[in-house]
């Protein structure tokens, strides 16, 4: 599979398996059913999904990963930039020094409000916002000298959401963007119209697909995000409403040689498997080998 994905780098994340941080969010699969499921794909890489999800020492991380033939990528971080710095550093500090250790490359880092979960939010001051931005810039040091590189998450139910903080953040800092096909059409923006615009500022990107119908009535606040998850917000690559052919094109063209994390955020329920969540996997895995067999025609 890996072959036929070229020149894509193709990596996956549990959340696709529907392991995630929220408390209550669904039946959590357990690490093994996970990364055989990723392994039997043929994923080569993984971010590790929440915090104790996988070990939490650096030597049996490796090996948990290494014996299913899966290498380590890094991990998504949500944390309340905008409070207590020191807290959110502290706790930086120590998945950074556990990512590094294990091998891993890149923390993924989100502007979380410090509540449980994304479906509610309240607006920041100019002093919160400057606390942010200093906290996320001061994380991205420490990233930095575990040499890790540090890509800033627009998220859903986060403090950079819309398509106006995600510009603010842009322009207020010098961090990377995690580019989240999902999660910024969600917000309101245009994936591939950012992706274009800001091709020198993408250090990473997340794919997903999504209905767009479901998406604005989470926009709209009818429907809370883990709600519209349940009922089937994400959807296989290239079955839903983000252009995801072109928004690879755009950044191959650009020069982007990183990453395509595929990330399905899946809530199973309890007594679920792990069958439908590996089905939209192997699906969305076959429409980018379609995609990266037009880049490499491209080449030729």
């Amino acid at each position: 599979m890996t072959e036929s994905l070229q020149p894509l780098r193709i990596a996956a994340a549990p959340i696709s398996w529907g392991v995630c941080e929220v408390p209550g969010w669904g039946h959590v699969l357990d690490p093994g059913t996970v990364l055989t499921e990723m392994a039997g794909l043929g994923i080569a890489a993984t971010e590790f999904g929440p915090p104790g999800y996988l070990p939490g020492e650096p030597a049996e991380l490796s090996k948990c990963l290494g014996g299913y033939g899966i290498a380590p990528l890094g991990g998504f971080l949500a944390l309340p930039l905008h409070r207590e710095p020191g807290a959110a550093l502290a706790t930086a500090h120590e998945a950074a020094a556990l990512f590094a250790a294990a091998g891993a490359e890149v923390l993924v880092l989100a502007a979380a409000t410090g509540r449980d979960g994304y479906d509610t939010r309240t607006p920041l001051d100019e002093r919160e916002w400057r606390t942010l931005l200093d906290t996320a810039a001061a994380v991205r040091d420490v990233a930095a000298g575990h040499g890790l590189r540090v890509a800033l998450h627009p998220h859903v139910g986060t403090h950079v959401e819309t398509p106006a903080e995600v510009d603010r953040f842009l322009a207020d800092s010098d961090l990377e963007l995690c580019l989240d096909t999902g999660h910024l059409l969600i917000g309101g923006s245009d994936p591939v119209e950012l992706a274009v615009r800001h091709a020198d500022r993408i250090g990473h990107i997340h794919l997903k697909d999504v209905r767009a119908a479901l998406a604005a009535e989470v926009r709209a606040g009818r429907i809370e995000y883990s709600e519209a998850v349940r009922r089937g917000l994400y959807v296989p690559l290239g079955a839903g409403d983000v252009d995801v052919a072109a928004l690879v094109r755009a950044v191959h063209a650009a020069g982007y040689r990183g990453w395509y994390v595929i990330e399905q955020d899946t809530a199973l329920a309890p007594g679920d498997t792990a069958a439908a969540a590996t089905r939209d996997a192997r699906e969305s895995l076959r429409h980018l080998a379609e995609i990266g067999a037009g880049l490499a025609s491209a080449r030729i």
